[in-house]
């Protein structure tokens, strides 16, 4: 019905499929299709997913170091040991989504949805072609959205590095208060030095604002989630219209006995 992202478009074929493989592909045509059967045939070596690995990405700078960034949080905050060898091109079986059937989210990330069925994932090194035609829609701005998506959508390391900063600066904190109180009874005088109290206040307010930031990224998740919308919305399924079209009834004498069994 509208535009909802790569990322939906994706979760709303592999709802849609009906084989047992799946496969996913850009339409750039810089991974060749004729890889895909290399992928299928690498399942049978005990695979639930297998991701074609570039030999060498022919994207632009800001795009590569995008991915980096990317496979970076996945390994390193969401625990994804293959983070290395996702991209978009990949084969995977199809019962897969049964793990994942009852997603109701607008913030999809597939290859997470993935991990959670299953954790025999290969990759196998295929051609990647540079763009023939047209450039990428992939902007760094949404690259680095779509990471911050994958963070505060399926981990909570966030919330704990927040708690962590504030525990932190609360024993830094205490620290200062035992101090200016020690060189008060000592010497009798408050400590002097504006700006070192003005720079731990300062200090501590960034530290505020920064977990308050990312609190509030959890809630607008939470927000998000509970209006219950959906990740994409189908104008047409051509599966169900195909099936109608068989359905429908050779001559006119059929119709009243139609009606009534859709009435029953």
């Amino acid at each position: 019905m509208r535009n909802s992202g790569q990322e939906s478009a994706l979760l709303c074929g592999v709802r849609a499929a009906r084989y047992e493989l799946i496969a996913t592909i850009d339409d750039d045509l810089q991974n060749p299709p004729e890889e895909i059967d290399r992928l299928a045939a690498k399942l049978e070596e005990g695979f639930d997913v297998v991701y074609g690995t570039p030999e060498k990405e022919q994207h632009g700078l800001w795009r590569d170091a995008a991915s980096v960034m990317t496979k970076f949080v996945m390994r390193h905050l969401l625990g994804v040991k293959h983070a290395q060898d996702v991209t978009a091109f990949k084969v995977f079986r199809t019962n897969l989504r049964d793990a994942f059937a009852h997603y109701r989210n607008p913030y999809v990330s597939l290859d997470l949805l993935l991990t959670w069925g299953t954790e025999r994932f290969g990759s196998l090194t295929v051609r990647h072609d540079r763009r023939a035609e047209g450039a990428s829609q992939f902007t760094l701005r949404k690259l680095v959205r779509h990471a911050i998506t994958m963070i505060t959508g399926f981990s909570v390391v966030p919330l704990r590095l927040a708690s962590m900063i504030g525990f932190a600066f609360s024993l830094l904190g205490l620290a200062v208060l035992v101090y200016v109180v020690g060189e008060f009874f000592v010497r009798g005088n408050p400590v002097p030095g504006f700006p070192f109290l003005a720079a731990i206040i300062a200090i501590f307010s960034g530290a505020q604002m920064l977990a308050l930031g990312i609190i509030g990224e959890y809630l607008a998740r939470v927000h998000m989630h509970s209006l219950g919308r959906e990740p994409y919305a189908v104008r047409r399924d051509t599966r169900l219209a195909g099936a109608f079209d068989e359905a429908k009834p050779a001559s006119k004498a059929h119709e009243p006995e139609l009606h009534e069994t859709a009435r029953t």
